[in-house]
């Protein structure tokens, strides 16, 4: 491995760690310096095993025996290493996990592509519309990944899968489950699913819905599921366009769940 022991925390190779609490900054940068990062050794692993190039790493001395065995076909990629104090000065956290990964940001897939490739005799995708929680989008990457979802189509304005945090509550599977987004929605989107042969149902609260248990029974070979935000669920503009509305029955009162619960719901009961 290069390792190289910080000096100089301005330096110019340490950039991309820069900031990392800052959230709006990290939603731009991120993307446009065709980047995202990888915490903890395990998550480096899946995303080295997916394929995913890695620009560099972060860590502390102890894990470069774990580490190193994952960077045999990566020799050039730098490695620094810093005490604990210095690398929470450097990304404004405490690096309790011990490693980081620069990676380089795939290229987003073309949606028909991404439709097609996961075409089998019975389909099953997710739609994340505009989701702002990146806790809420790595639990559902993880839920699609545990339950067998073929694909996720993330909207425009759905929080970015491969941000740290949702990166990290996936757990790695984020980079496991097709995906990408779907541009313009649901303008566009939504019609493209369904020329594709997709029954588009949104989980909903709304009238004329049916039962979760009412869909599975309707037996439909190509399905996508289609989740709203946390905090107005789906857009009127979605909803008008849907196939079909879907209501996980409820007890004691309690009028809806999580829309990361409702996923792994949702996914369990359609598998």
């Amino acid at each position: 491995m290069r390792v190289t022991r910080i000096s100089d925390l301005n330096a110019p190779e340490l950039a991309d760690y820069t900031q990392l609490t800052d959230v709006a900054l990290r939603r731009v940068r991120e993307p446009e310096e065709g980047l995202y990062l990888a915490e903890s050794p395990k998550v480096i692993e899946r995303a080295l095993r997916s394929g995913h190039q890695p620009r560099s790493l972060l860590l502390l001395e102890e894990w470069l025996p774990t580490v190193e065995p994952m960077l045999a076909d990566y020799p050039d990629v730098p490695v620094f290493v810093g005490e604990s104090a210095q690398l929470e000065q450097l990304t404004g956290f405490h690096m309790h996990r011990g490693a980081l990964a620069s990676m380089q940001r795939p290229v987003d897939r073309d949606p028909i592509e991404l439709l097609r490739a996961s075409r089998q005799p019975r389909s099953r995708i997710a739609v994340l519309e505009n989701l702002s929680d990146h806790a809420n989008v790595g639990s559902a990457f993880r839920n699609a990944a545990a339950m067998g979802v073929d694909a996720v189509l993330v909207t425009p304005s759905c929080a970015d899968p491969l941000y740290r945090r949702s990166v990290r509550v996936s757990m790695g599977t984020v980079f496991q489950v097709p995906w990408t987004r779907i541009d313009p929605w649901p303008r566009g989107g939504m019609q493209l699913l369904k020329d594709e042969g997709f029954i588009v149902a949104g989980m909903s609260l709304g009238a004329n819905s049916i039962t979760l248990d009412d869909l599975v029974a309707e037996d439909h070979a190509s399905l996508a599921l289609v989740f709203g935000s946390e905090g107005h669920g789906l857009t009127r503009a979605t909803d008008s366009q849907l196939d079909r509305r879907v209501t996980i029955p409820m007890m004691n009162s309690v009028d809806s769940l999580n829309v990361a619960a409702s996923s792994a719901v949702a996914f369990y009961a359609t598998r």
